[in-house]
């Protein structure tokens, strides 16, 4: 077993570990059993979670139900739109369903502020169903307020998630920390080459949410990718996950069955020490080559700056 597997430094010099546990639809009865198998039996220590994913509380008893020390684990975790003029309110709400005093990483999980007195918690929308964006909040005060987590000692790190170029343009200026990530849906067919230059050109580490695309995803029968596994023996998705990791790639995988989450973590580990450079650059044209593919665009009523983004909702 591979405790922890490879890491990335971060731009604060933390260190995170380049392989993590996904939990995004992971449905009750289900999450903490993969998560206290993952640190368990498996050797996962990065561990990924949001508020919005309703399932933290579960997340913590399989963390604590593992028997790993909670400094071992890497947790992240994300700050939901209806929050962004209450970021120490919702960090601590999820603080205490994971049952810990501090995160590794929080993320701003949308760049897009949601009215906080609309009419539902979680999706506020307006009479004509359209999503009820709070346009009079500015990021650069969310960013302000994630910056006060990190000085209270509430958070180690502070990142973003689904932040595009001109949306980091918004708060970098005045930000007094540099976001350490930021979190993407990120794959061979949504490699996002342009924004990935630029966030290493900022010491931003890139981090993979879908990295193997999603459920009957094309991703794992891709003809390329499946003959660069059969050259090495390795599963596709090894090479998918190998692919991110070997680009210095934080890849978070998601899943609730024991032998997924093996095979996502050793095979992860295994195609980035195997795949060479005619490998990647393979891959890396994939979707230029016509098979450009998004899995995740929720309905946001503004511009989030992507490329690939659908249009905007009429």
């Amino acid at each position: 077993m591979s405790v922890g597997g490879p890491k990335f430094k971060l731009n604060n010099g933390a260190e995170i570990p380049a392989i993590g546990l996904g939990t995004w639809q992971s449905k009750p009865g289900e999450v903490a059993n993969a998560v206290s198998y993952a640190l368990k039996e498996v050797g996962y220590r990065h561990i990924d979670c949001a508020w919005a994913y309703g399932n933290e509380k579960e997340v913590g008893e399989g963390i604590r139900a593992s028997g790993v020390p909670r400094s071992e684990v890497f947790i992240t975790s994300k700050l939901w739109g209806t929050y962004h003029n209450r970021v120490e309110e919702c960090l601590d709400q999820t603080l205490a369903n994971l049952g810990t005093d501090y995160l590794d990483l929080y993320l701003v999980h949308w760049p897009v502020p949601l009215n906080p007195n609309g009419n539902h918690p979680v999706f506020p929308t307006l009479p004509n169903g359209k999503r009820d964006v709070y346009h009079e909040w500015k990021l650069t005060d969310t960013w302000k307020q994630m910056e006060e987590m990190v000085k209270k000692g509430k958070v180690k790190s502070i990142g973003v998630s689904n932040f595009s170029e001109a949306k980091l343009e918004e708060i970098l200026p005045s930000a007094e920390i540099i976001p350490v990530v930021d979190q993407l849906e990120l794959h061979v067919y949504n490699p996002q080459h342009k924004l990935i230059s630029y966030l290493k050109s900022k010491g931003i580490v890139p981090q993979a949410y879908s990295p193997l695309g999603s459920t009957g995803s094309p991703l794992l029968t891709d003809e390329v990718a499946t003959s660069i596994a059969e050259k090495h023996s390795l599963q596709t998705a090894d090479v998918l996950l190998g692919y991110l990791v070997a680009k210095g790639i934080v890849a978070l995988p998601k899943s609730v069955t024991p032998a997924r989450i093996a095979s996502n973590f050793t095979g992860a580990i295994a195609a980035a020490e195997k795949l060479d450079a005619a490998d990647l650059e393979k891959l890396d044209g994939l979707a230029a080559a016509g098979k450009q593919k998004r899995f995740i665009t929720p309905p946001w009523p503004v511009d989030l700056g992507f490329e690939n983004w659908p249009p905007l909702p009429a």
